[in-house]
């Protein structure tokens, strides 16, 4: 976690930016733009034999995805210190999607940001080394693109399968400097129907959980103190956060749930150490979709002034979350 960690200090501000667009959070002018995909043929490369031509729905539909996450990575870059782009949003659109997932992580990176791939992938053996592959790149020629399309620093992971289905991830997680952020306790509500099952020994599942990952990181603990194994604990439970920041002082949370979901500055505050560390803070709609807030929108834009308000928009709001972010800490 130390690259992340060091990126976190040198903004000043523990929080990511979930890039999670679905065409209800992009103004409708932007996916109907035939010119919506504006990125030049010479950076492309010919990597994934794209058509973007915007004959079919989904290309059309992924195009402005593309330009509104590119909106979105200039208004903040100088902001906040990663990404999260959410995987299943792009793949529900078959190879075009999965193509802007790509090209979306790629443009974030070569803007300087760290980007921590979304994508909850678990299984064992050949296939959990499969998945691994988002860390570690797959065999290719050198200088081959193809070699490593997805372009991530990170990954999430569910750990139900045990330690059979996490060390192909960790392997990859060394061989690649990358990290992995395994789902501990997550923000959704019915999350406790199976998380906070009571054991026989009177702990609750979340906690046995919290336990396995906090040893399997054990061994890659870096100059700061945490492993390349981080937690996904959410922000919508802090008294349970602040208790796992005291069982896992070794591993760096991943924070879902601020602003949309209900979580606030003042839940995650007890998920951080006492220096300041320790988690890194997601907000997803909050900040993509603020556009929807402000007031400004017009149906009457064009394409390029309907981009600029999500721009301005997004920005006001990661400042805003930097700036509450800051406050709950100092308090």
């Amino acid at each position: 976690m130390d690259r992340l960690i060091e990126a976190i200090e040198q903004k000043d501000n523990p929080s990511v930016v979930g890039l999670d667009p679905t065409p209800a959070l992009v103004p409708p002018q932007v996916i109907l733009a035939q010119d919506g995909f504006a990125e030049p043929k010479e950076e492309q490369n010919g990597t994934h034999g794209m058509d973007w031509s915007g004959e079919t729905p989904a290309a059309q539909i992924v195009t402005g995805f593309y330009g509104f996450n590119r909106a979105i990575i200039d208004a903040v870059k100088d902001l906040v210190p990663a990404v999260k782009p959410q995987i299943a949003m792009y793949e529900a659109y078959g190879s075009v999607g999965f193509d802007v997932y790509c090209l979306t992580c790629q443009y974030a990176q070569s803007q300087g940001l760290y980007v921590l791939g979304d994508i909850k992938r678990g299984d064992i053996g050949s296939t959990a080394a499969a998945y691994a592959k988002h860390l570690t790149g797959v065999n290719s020629l050198d200088g081959d693109i193809n070699g490593h399309p997805w372009h991530e620093d990170a990954i999430t992971v569910n750990p139900y399968f045990g330690t059979d289905g996490m060390t192909p991830f960790l392997d990859a997680a060394k061989q690649s400097d990358g990290d992995i952020f395994a789902l501990v306790r997550t923000s959704n509500p019915s999350s406790a129907e199976i998380q906070e099952l009571e054991l026989a020994g009177g702990e609750r599942v979340y906690e046995h959980v919290a336990d396995l990952v906090e040893g399997w990181g054990a061994d890659s603990i870096g100059k700061y103190g945490y492993s390349r194994l981080g937690a996904v604990v959410g922000a919508t439970h802090p008294e349970q956060g602040r208790e796992l920041r005291a069982r896992m002082p070794h591993t760096f949370f991943l924070v879902p749930g601020y602003g949309a979901q209900g979580g606030t500055a003042a839940d995650v505050a007890g998920m951080f150490d006492s220096s300041g560390r320790g988690a890194i803070v997601n907000s997803s709609r909050g900040i993509i979709g603020a556009w929807k807030r402000s007031g400004e929108y017009s149906e009457s834009m064009t394409s390029q002034e309907a981009l600029d308000l999500v721009a301005r928009s997004a920005r006001a709001a990661a400042v805003a979350m930097r700036d509450d972010l800051r406050k709950a800490l100092q308090s």
